[in-house]
């Protein structure tokens, strides 16, 4: 199938390039708006009994979960006439939009209850209303409303938060975030390239096939939107997986075409061996990226769900860029892949003596893995601990859900957040609210019920229909509207907690472990967070277990070998399990918040350590299979003894480890744009997945494996006779399966 794709390469390249270019330009073209048509929920499911309370308050009590806040500031006291004429100016403009209900102010309150909508200062006062819509409309709707009230010019200002608000600022903070991090990755990934390669020729080919890929992704993530809820959050993931394996795949055929022409072949025989080998090697590790994404569609959260639709989509669509567009563009270039060479006129200019080309046991590679190799043990049990070291903090792992801190300081919703959250004697966004369906009891039955909730720990406050609690005290009179004959009724629940710190979970199962009059649902962002952290955790073992058995079974097929894909396992989640700990020691606790310019609340959001799985997991084993199919061409190629397995080992990092530290250099750098985002959340992806992608390609390629693999020895390749045979007849891997007689320039070169 390869042989015949690069045939046609080779024979059509003109036109092959320009129908690439034409679908770039297309793909281009439907994306350029694909974060209009996005979503920026899909964390929850509509089975959680928070979101069955939200929806059950949403029908029956519309506007009694105000999720738009508008925090009126007027420096001198809210009281003054400048205060209360722009407030009820803005009241007057919300009441307006027909998706908005349940406006209420600190200047149209009642007496008894207003103060709670009033700072400890007397300067800033809330206006709360709750604007209808799913996730798509919601930040649309919010934004629109947003721009029209906000007011930062006059000595009374007005900005927007809440959840609605919050999630409209992340959609436009991701979107100008996607802009920059390609504007930081493409070019530094086109300079890397060129010292890498040593060419401009050959550093521009991986960049056209990145920038291919990057359209392609994007047109592909609009396609899915007109069928599929698709997450925001998976914009930056996608495009960056794009570029990133596009230039990944793209570094191993060129440097496999630039070594068969060293060898002495024509720029057909080049192209076509290249595919051959390192392209179907390239076709190989692409499955597994797209398998391990693929568990991702166990989690029945659209968030999940469109990181895998997308993440296999954008696989495919580099991995074809790179197997059927980059064979015809060498062909274009032929011979010219050296032209721009700049090594030369460096080496002149610096007065360094030429380069000389060393051979693999020369490399530095293979120096340090003889060297690890003659005190195997040591080094590995040294590494072991180190990893284990780096990843313990993730046994102290807090999850919690996103919420305006993710968004940097200076956004209006994250600056309502703060005042909220500091300034107020309760976080009215961090409310609870208790939903009582079938309540048909009495006032006195209701007015027990909500005493008793006020005496929980840091709750200020419970309104109800039947009296507004204190402490067990009745302080007010009740909120008529909170009950009805026909619906049940809800009470509202204060809190001086973070809602996401282990005190606001705590004071949640307090809060549902009070006795009620009928089953009541409690909603609100601890219980949104507990109930989507709970229904993750409980796919986390299938989705754990789909990964490892697809991984082992693709692994043997293509080395034959049952003890190298449970090695290479093992060394994965020790890999990952030392980054998911450096992301709890520098986001969830902190340490550096300063330098990296984010607030850490204490918590993560589970969905990234689960993204960061399912995509460094996949790199990691991308990079194993490059790594693999060397080792295992020495070994075919040479004696079956522990001498043999030594030799063969090293040969295989030194004629790959320049190769693959070079592309998890520029795969990281992808990354790293990423990490440049002011979303918290996403920065936190940027920068684990980078870290991963560094510490497999040098840690893990250049010391523990193969440690390991030399105190298996023949072990290495060991196989029940049965598997044995069902590998013979159908397994995959890089050797070459073409006549001897037809390759007469190279027989063992480098992927």
């Amino acid at each position: 199938m390869l042989t015949r794709i690069a045939r046609i390469a080779v024979g059509r390249p003109r036109l092959i390039v320009a129908v690439a270019l034409l679908l770039m330009i297309l793909c281009g073209a439907i994306g350029a708006t694909v974060h209009s048509h996005m979503k920026s929920g899909g964390f929850v499911t509509e089975d959680l009994d928070s979101v069955r309370a939200s929806q059950y308050l949403s029908e029956h009590f519309p506007g009694s979960e105000p999720n738009y806040v508008l925090l009126v500031t007027d420096p001198v006291s809210v009281d003054s006439p400048d205060a209360r004429a722009a407030a009820d100016s803005a009241v007057a403009a919300l009441r307006t939009y027909p998706e908005i209900s349940g406006v209420q102010s600190y200047w149209t309150s009642r007496p008894d209850l207003k103060q709670a909508l009033r700072s400890k200062d007397g300067k800033r006062a809330l206006i709360l209303a709750s604007i209808e819509g799913d996730d798509a409309e919601l930040p649309d709707r919010a934004g629109k409303i947003s721009k029209a009230l906000q007011d930062d010019d006059g000595p009374v200002t007005i900005q927007a938060g809440g959840l609605a608000a919050s999630f409209s600022d992340i959609n436009t903070q991701i979107s100008k975030d996607l802009i920059l991090a390609e504007a930081i990755a493409i070019p530094i990934t086109g300079l890397l390239l060129a010292l890498v390669f040593g060419s401009l020729v050959a550093a521009a080919l991986p960049v056209a096939i990145g920038l291919f890929a990057i359209a392609a992704a994007l047109g592909i993530l609009r396609v899915l939107t007109a069928v599929t809820d698709v997450s925001i959050f998976a914009l930056n993931m996608t495009t960056a997986l794009g570029l990133a394996l596009a230039i990944d795949y793209s570094l191993f055929i060129v440097s496999r075409y630039r070594e068969e022409l060293t060898g002495g072949s024509t720029p057909t025989e080049a192209v076509i061996r290249s595919i051959r080998t390192a392209g179907r090697t390239v076709v190989y590790s692409a499955l597994v990226v797209a398998l391990s994404l693929s568990a991702l569609l166990v989690f029945p959260q659209y968030f999940f769900k469109s990181f895998a639709y997308a993440g296999i989509a954008v696989v495919a669509a580099a991995t074809a860029a790179a197997v059927i567009v980059l064979p015809a563009l060498l062909m274009l270039v032929g011979h010219r892949i050296d032209a721009g060479d700049l090594r030369k006129p460096a080496r002149k200019l610096f007065r360094l003596p030429p380069r000389e080309e060393k051979q693999p046991q020369q490399t530095f590679w293979y120096r340090l893995v003889t060297a690890v190799m003659k005190r195997p043990l040591p080094i590995a049990l040294a590494t072991t601990a180190f990893l284990l070291l780096l990843g313990s903090p993730f046994l102290g792992v807090q999850f919690g859900y996103p919420d305006d801190r993710s968004l940097p300081a200076g956004v209006a919703s994250r600056e309502v957040g703060d005042v909220l959250r500091t300034e107020f004697d309760a976080d009215m966004a961090s409310s609870a609210t208790v939903v009582l369906r079938d309540f048909r009891g009495s006032p006195a039955e209701l007015d027990a019920y909500a005493r008793e909730l006020s005496t929980v720990p840091d709750v200020p406050a419970v309104l109800s229909s039947a009296a507004v609690y204190r402490n067990g005290l009745r302080v007010a009179a009740g909120v008529p509207e909170m009950s009805d004959p026909s619906a049940g009724a809800y009470l509202s629940v204060a809190t001086r907690l973070d809602p996401y710190s282990d005190a606001g979970r705590d004071q949640l199962d307090t809060i549902r472990a009070v006795p009620a009059p009928t089953e009541a649902l409690v909603t609100g962002p601890a219980a949104l967070n507990q109930d989507s952290v709970a229904a993750i955790t409980g796919k986390l073992p299938l989705a754990g277990a789909l990964i490892a058995i697809t991984t082992l079974v693709l692994l043997f097929l293509f080395t034959g070998s049952v003890v190298l894909p449970v090695k290479a396992l093992a060394l994965n989640i020790l890999s990952l399990a030392a980054t998911f700990g450096a992301m709890v020691w520098i986001f969830q606790d902190g340490h550096l918040s300063g330098l990296l310019g984010f607030q850490a609340t204490g918590t993560l959001n589970l969905a990234m350590p689960i993204l960061m799985f399912s995509l460094a997991f996949g790199a990691s084993m991308d990079y194993e299979v490059f790594l693999l199919s060397r080792i295992r061409e020495e070994w075919l190629a040479g004696p079956k003894t522990t001498e043999g397995n030594t030799e063969a080992v090293a040969m295989g990092v030194a004629r790959t480890g320049r190769i693959f530290t070079a592309a998890a250099l520029l795969m990281s750098i992808v990354f790293l744009g990423v990490a440049t985002s002011g979303v918290s959340m996403m920065k936190l992806f940027g920068l684990g997945c980078a870290l991963a992608v560094i510490s497999d390609a040098t840690v893990i390629r250049g010391l523990l494996a193969p440690a390991l693999m030399r105190m298996m020895g023949t072990w290495n390749w060991w196989a029940p006779k049965p598997l044995a045979k069902l590998h013979n007849r159908f397994g995959l891997h890089e050797a070459d399966d073409e006549p001897t007689a037809e390759r007469p320039h190279l027989e063992k070169s480098s992927a």
